[in-house]
């Protein structure tokens, strides 16, 4: 599977999947598996499809990071 790297927030897609998630925070497919789950993470599952609106991704981070 290519793996994607991202340079900057205007190049994400406007819902990430959770691998994306995973590849932008530089994280494990099954860490982010349990960050979408988690509470306070903004993930929305859609049937059996978890995404992550780019916005919420973003002001989560901003969230976090000013902590």
């Amino acid at each position: 599977m290519k793996r994607t790297v991202y340079k900057s927030y205007d190049e994400l897609p406007l819902m990430l999947s959770v691998p994306e998630v995973a590849a932008v925070l530089g994280i494990s497919r099954a860490g982010a598996y349990a960050l979408a789950r988690s509470d306070g993470f903004p993930a929305l599952k859609i049937g059996s499809r978890i995404v992550v609106p780019k916005e919420k991704f973003i002001d989560w981070i901003d969230c976090q990071t000013s902590r």
